[in-house]
């Protein structure tokens, strides 16, 4: 994509659970790469179904070229819709992390508390901010942000996909440029609740590839996770670096 390489790596794992509520997929296409990761809600019964189908949607109206918020919107509609038709009320429920990159501009949107992070030359520099209880409690300066990871309320979340919007739920960022030092990270809160971003920096700057910073990564969530019912936890890696024989502008 212009100068520059864009590669990517993902993984999926139903930790302790019986069903595997994350879903992502990939749209690789020559004027836009898209990445999209879903979370389920559990506790509702069709989390699965609701991820699945999201993030099939929001693929399907991308590729069409729509926008991220046309895209997440008609994906929102459609949910509803089944929904309806199934006699489902409001079980299927879900949370969404989009990155899109076309030529050097990235865009971001999501829903709910799965994150979005964004590293330059290793370093972290900026994540989405989670549509949920303890992040409006950091906002309003009542915790830290670090004390999210571990709060009481974390799992409660204000903003999902498959509940009616009084308006537009969904948060999407203004484009911003890329260079041969950037580096995404997409993942579900079961992912990024055992690792932090100290860590994830790290494991980055020892990493060529991002293969290799997700299986870093993996490791710690995996250990951190032992001993407690580990939930589902998914994620996408994503490079952009210059193209051999090409320099930095």
């Amino acid at each position: 994509m212009g100068k520059y390489n864009i590669t990517y790596a993902s993984l999926t794992n139903m930790g302790m659970r019986e069903v595997n509520e994350d879903y992502l997929d990939i749209l690789d296409k020559p004027e836009r790469m898209s990445f999209i990761l879903c979370d389920g809600l559990g506790g509702h019964g069709n989390g699965d179904v609701a991820s699945s189908f999201v993030t099939h949607e929001v693929k399907k109206w991308l590729d069409k070229g729509a926008s991220l918020e046309v895209a997440i919107y008609r994906a929102q509609k459609a949910l509803l819709r089944k929904q309806a038709a199934e006699n489902a009320g409001n079980s299927m429920k879900t949370t969404i992390a989009c990155l899109t990159i076309s030529d050097r501009a990235a865009r971001f949107g999501h829903v709910g508390d799965s994150r979005i992070y964004r590293f330059e030359e290793g370093k972290y520099l900026y994540r989405t901010l989670d549509h949920s209880v303890p992040q409006m409690l950091v906002n309003r300066g009542e915790i830290k942000d670090s004390e999210i990871r571990h709060h009481e309320d974390r799992s409660r979340l204000i903003r999902v996909m498959g509940t009616e919007w009084d308006g537009m739920k969904y948060e999407v960022g203004d484009a911003f440029l890329i260079n041969g030092s950037t580096s995404f990270l997409l993942c579900s809160d079961g992912f990024w609740e055992l690792i932090d971003e100290k860590m994830m920096s790290k494991f980055l700057k020892e990493s060529e590839t991002p293969k290799q910073w997700l299986e870093k990564m993996e490791e710690v969530v995996k250990e951190n996770g032992k001993g407690t019912n580990m939930d589902n936890y998914s994620a996408i890696a994503v490079f952009a670096r210059c193209k051999e024989g090409q320099k930095e502008k």
